[in-house]
């Protein structure tokens, strides 16, 4: 009986079928033939070579081992940078849920290192509370800057991050009444866009603010400072991931845009200097700062990782012979645990000290050289909750700045990715697929829940210490475990002196 024309139709989609599933089966396996060769051939790896098409497994799974091991197998509190409950309350912050917990804390109380607050008998009740009060930066500049701000955006390049991450970035920074600082990558029509107080970041490289030699042009300061938006000027001599090394943006992230905003060649690694060419002692920084602070008519600081405090009696010292006026109006410290898009692991590792030594030991020098009054103390360096916010304005802190904090707030999920351009969450890479998942609308609304929410519960914290507003935090508030089962004052383990007058403000009163 002869086949209708569907049936032949069928019969010969189904020889042809079978013809591909036999080319597709001779092409792989001529494939793992050829991937055989190659690897019991090539001498680079000894793995594929004792056990070639196989040994390409371990390799795999040590690449997916990087996305599994926070779902899976890293218990809440054990991995670094960040563990998953410090993430998980930036998130839940950024998002505006509740926050709360049942069943107790899952945190090492009794590790050395860990801190607690010392709450008062007598907390302080609602009707009493108060926001956090203004704080001068620059009294004695042409035009200071005024906040009342906690927690600011610590210096991210446009470059570094993406277009979207910096337009939500400036956003929501204005939305919650915070500064932003532009990183070391120059002025961008993005920041501007969203209204926040910028800090524009002078780095190594002058990016933004230098010559066709690379060296600081008074009229591109001009130009930045005569945008009102910005409000203060920050000298970076170092940051923590990488003290010592300069910033790095990886030639696959030199857009054209990007290129011209920092006055480099497209498509070429940025690579700044290890410190500003210009500045080889105290005395030449101090010169540096007086002369943007005189060009900008603004406040200007300095940002650094301490090393050694004796460096501080030097720097403090020659402020000592010039006079007070001289002082940076602000300095940030960054501690070792700071982040980068990419750094040499030896100094991520190895170069610096952690925030928890060099801030008290940057405030405690300030009062020795009775500079506290005149210069302003801004704290960075892997505090994105709000214990180490409390703990950072307990040792003395002005403010504190975060960058992964607010990229968290944007939704990174610590994927490790910064520098490769290929961010699967769209923050930090120029691939315009990725950057599609970035709304920027939707993210600052993100971020302003996250400084609202830090500011809140910080509140918490010091209300539950006995004091009005957060600012009015002091070391005897603060208690550390020095060996499981003992814990002492921060007064007592970092010494006597006093910060009862802070950013020269008394406890007495609020603003």
């Amino acid at each position: 009986m002869p086949m209708s024309a569907f049936e032949s139709f069928l019969f010969i989609s189904l020889e042809i079928m079978a013809a591909l599933f036999v080319v597709l089966i001779g092409l792989g396996t001529l494939a793992l033939v050829v991937v055989y060769i190659l690897d019991r051939t090539q001498t680079h790896q000894a793995l594929r070579r004792n056990y070639p098409v196989i040994g390409h497994f371990r390799y795999a799974f040590e690449r997916l081992g990087e996305f599994f091991r926070q779902y899976f197998f890293a218990m809440d509190r054990e991995e670094l940078p960040f563990n998953r409950a410090q993430r998980s309350w930036v998130y839940r912050a950024a998002k505006d849920l509740d926050s709360t917990q049942a069943f107790g804390s899952t945190r090492d109380m009794q590790r050395p290192g860990s801190f607690q607050f010392v709450n008062c008998p007598h907390p302080t009740l609602s009707v009493d509370a108060a926001s956090p009060r203004e704080v001068v930066i620059g009294e004695g500049c042409e035009r200071p800057y005024v906040t009342r701000s906690l927690i600011n955006v610590s210096g991210m390049s446009y470059g570094a991050i993406s277009r979207p991450a910096v337009r939500a970035l400036s956003k929501g920074a204005c939305m919650a009444g915070c500064w932003m600082n532009t990183g070391e990558g120059g002025l961008s029509a993005h920041h501007l866009e969203g209204g926040a107080d910028l800090v524009f970041q002078v780095g190594t490289a002058k990016y933004g603010v230098r010559d066709s030699q690379g060296r600081l042009a008074d009229d591109k300061l001009r130009e930045v400072a005569g945008h009102e938006q910005v409000r203060m000027f920050e000298l970076k001599l170092s940051q923590g991931a990488k003290p010592g090394k300069g910033g790095l943006l990886p030639g696959c992230k030199v857009n054209g845009e990007v290129a011209r905003i920092r006055g480099i060649p497209v498509f070429e690694d940025s690579v700044s200097p290890n410190r500003h060419p210009e500045i080889g002692s105290e005395a030449d920084l101090l010169d540096m700062v007086g002369h943007i602070r005189e060009v900008t008519g603004k406040p200007v600081g300095i940002k650094t990782v301490i090393g050694s405090p004796d460096w501080l009696d030097a720097l403090f010292a020659e402020i000592h012979a010039r006079g007070p006026e001289s002082a940076p109006d602000f300095i940030t410290v960054d501690g070792a645990e700071g982040g980068t898009g990419a750094a040499p692991m030896s100094l991520a590792d190895y170069m610096g000290l952690p925030i928890g030594e060099a801030l008290p030991a940057l405030v405690d020098k300030l009062i020795e050289y009775e500079l506290r009054d005149r210069v302003r103390v801004i704290a960075s360096g892997r505090l994105i909750n709000p214990g180490d916010v409390a703990w950072a304005l307990c040792v003395g802190a002005d403010f504190v700045t975060s960058a992964r904090g607010f990229m968290f707030a944007l939704g990174c999920i610590q994927a490790m990715q910064c520098n490769r351009d290929t961010c699967p969450t769209g923050i930090t890479t120029h691939n315009p697929r990725l950057q599609r998942g970035l709304v920027p609308e939707d993210k600052a609304e993100r971020v302003c829940h996250f400084v609202d929410n830090m500011v809140r519960e910080v509140g918490l914290l010091a209300h539950a210490c006995g004091v009005p507003e957060p600012r009015q935090l002091r070391r005897q508030h603060c208690r550390i475990v020095v060996a499981p089962g003992r814990s002492v004052s921060l007064d007592e383990l970092y010494g006597s002196r006093s910060i009862h007058k802070r950013g020269g403000l008394s406890d007495a009163g609020i603003n």
